[in-house]
């Protein structure tokens, strides 16, 4: 049996995953209102074929629970956020969930961290909390390094055919677990050292956030003399090997807009080119917000309570918020002590954040400035409801004339 430690947008998929293709879990988590709601038979996010899923899982009777199971196996998938001032990894949750397995795992237990954590956090931070409380490792209890490899709005799919990384202290153990997440992964599955598999994620959050930043660093200088950059983008991109991304509004979600800081944290007199391409990430909220002033000024809107923003999340169709930059570029706004932007997504049915709207057609009827901060399908199918509004495209999704881009 496998307890999954952690039942968010990671560790719930990995469990029914587990679960639907013959294996015995059980789910834990200590949020009481979420573990209920697994247990009433509803999942607690959206996303492309999780419902079903979830529904073959229950079927093969995965259960959920507060508590942390007696087994031989353990996955935990917790958050591991930043520290804001140092850049380094926050291990507290991973450690926390460790130190409950150790309350009341069997002698040779395997604990497998899915948690994205930086080069030697296991080293530094749960080696010592086990040999503290007097088990010996490699012994009483054996470490495993599995990180995520999966993106929110593509999880089944990523889950099931994506390359995986085991990383262990016993090529044997690593062989036992490499055999369990076989049992669903259909991708190609490589056994090395805990170290290495750190940081090979961390490394591939960190390559795909650079490359964003080049592209936004590239909409900065287009800007600044007034040249087309998304034009210039197609026409390079033409070059048989040149392959830039597309610019955006900031980069959100748990992954790249957090694991890059973790190598400026450990290495900062090194990581020279991680530490300038977030920054220049973080920057391009505070970027949106000076061309809504400039397109204000140039269109002759007075009146801020006149703008909106379309999407809060960080992903087209997908209801995560996690460090969307809608978010970022509200909190700018807020210490500007400007009242927030109008604000509409059809993903989030909460209210989250002031002055939110809850259907398209009225959001619209209350701005003449709308800036599409995220390409969801409902604004691309709807692109008609924006003729005779003035609309800054940070995703550049719109096809129709006149509207303006970074």
């Amino acid at each position: 049996m496998i307890n999954v430690i952690g039942l968010g947008y990671i560790g719930l998929p990995t469990a029914l995953m587990l679960a639907s293709h013959g294996v015995e879990v059980i789910g834990t988590d200590y949020n009481k209102d979420l573990v209920d709601t697994l247990n009433a038979g509803k999942t607690t996010f959206k996303e492309d074929g999780l419902d079903e899923l979830f529904h073959k899982a229950l079927e093969s009777g995965i259960k959920f629970s507060y508590e942390y199971q007696v087994t031989d196996t353990y996955i935990i998938s917790v958050p591991t956020p930043y520290d804001k001032f140092s850049k380094k990894v926050d291990a507290c949750y991973v450690v926390a969930a460790v130190k409950s397995v150790m309350d009341v795992c069997p002698k040779g237990a395997t604990v497998v961290v899915e948690s994205t954590v930086s080069p030697g956090t296991i080293e530094k931070f749960v080696r010592p909390v086990i040999e503290k409380n007097g088990f010996v490792i490699g012994k009483d209890i054996n470490l495993v390094h599995a990180p995520e490899r999966i993106i929110p709005g593509n999880m089944v799919y990523e889950l099931l055919h994506n390359n995986r990384t085991i990383g262990a202290d016993d090529v044997a153990v690593g062989e036992k677990i490499k055999n369990l997440y076989a049992s669903f992964c259909q991708g190609e599955i490589i056994v090395t050292d805990i170290r290495t598999a750190e940081m090979t994620k961390v490394v591939e959050n960190t390559f795909r956030a650079v490359n964003i930043a080049f592209a936004n660093e590239l909409a900065k200088i287009c800007r600044h003399d007034n040249m087309d950059v998304y034009e210039i983008i197609k026409i390079c991109n033409m070059h048989p090997r040149v392959n830039i991304l597309q610019p955006g509004p900031g980069v959100g979600g748990h992954c790249i807009s957090v694991d890059p800081w973790f190598l400026v944290g450990d290495y900062p007199s090194l990581a020279k080119v991680i530490d300038e391409s977030m920054k220049t990430n973080d920057s391009m909220p505070d970027f949106v917000l000076n061309r809504i002033y400039e397109i204000m000024k140039e269109t002759g809107i007075s009146d801020f309570k006149r703008d909106g923003l379309y999407g809060l999340t960080y992903k087209e169709n997908v209801d995560d918020m996690r460090e969307s930059p809608t978010l970022q570029l509200l909190e700018s706004q807020a210490r500007h002590l400007a009242e927030p932007l109008k604000v509409y997504d059809p993903f989030i049915t909460k209210d989250e954040v002031s002055n939110q709207y809850h259907d398209l057609d009225t959001f619209l009827n209350d701005v003449d400035l709308v800036v599409i901060m995220i390409g969801h399908t409902e604004i691309k199918d709807n692109m008609q409801k924006l003729a005779g509004k003035i609309v800054l495209d940070t995703r550049k999704v719109c096809n129709i004339p006149g509207v303006y881009r970074l």
